[in-house]
């Protein structure tokens, strides 16, 4: 309602469909909530790189939803003056294989299985994560770790505790705590937990 009476365009950037949850069509909700509305511009800015594990194809869409026929002839025409000088001739062959995906039924539920099987994976490294720190005693609250969804957490770790994860215990994040899930495994969360508390605990 709020984009609607502020007469703003809801643009929608949607990286990791179906790690955020584990289910595709969850994580699409809030963009199909905006379409089915109808009122305001929708725009849609969707990668495959992640969950299909197409990273050095660059395969993705970037989509708007227009009124009508003649509104999406005007959008086309002004993309294409944009894009042409970007690029004459993408590749075609991560949008091939995306396309054969999405359109064959027996591919496309392999493929949802395989994103459930990857995004209940990292959610369980959250929690897994959480509990460990909650063990060791740590006075900090660590429910945003397991609050926040997707392949990345920011821990809430300050620069200079991640300059100390680097320097004593060889773990990198970025500066602001950021942190890829998808890199915490089973046989070094524990690790990654302890020094996290020896990094916090002062």
């Amino acid at each position: 309602r709020v984009v609607e009476e502020g007469e703003h365009l809801a643009f929608f950037d949607m990286a990791y469909q179906g790690f955020a949850t584990g289910d595709a069509d969850r994580d699409a909700a809030a963009l199909r909530a905006f379409v089915a509305g109808g009122k305001a511009p929708v725009v849609l800015s969707q990668s495959f790189a992640k969950n299909m594990g197409l990273y050095g194809e660059r395969v993705g869409t970037f989509s708007i939803v227009g009124a009508d026929a003649a509104e999406r002839d005007r959008l086309l025409s002004q993309l294409k003056i944009l894009v042409r000088p970007l690029y004459s001739n993408p590749p075609v062959h991560g949008a091939r294989i995306a396309a054969e995906v999405l359109t064959q039924p027996e591919l496309r539920q392999e493929w949802l299985g395989e994103v459930k099987t990857m995004a209940d994976r990292i959610i369980g490294m959250r929690q897994a994560l959480r509990a460990r720190l909650e063990q060791l005693g740590s006075a900090q609250s660590w429910a945003h770790i397991t609050d926040q969804i997707g392949m990345f957490c920011f821990t809430g770790l300050k620069p200079e505790q991640v300059d100390r994860l680097a320097r004593d215990f060889h773990i990198y994040l970025t500066r602001d705590g950021r942190v890829s899930m998808a890199g915490i495994s089973s046989s070094n969360v524990s690790y990654l937990a302890e020094s996290i508390h020896a990094v916090t605990k002062d």
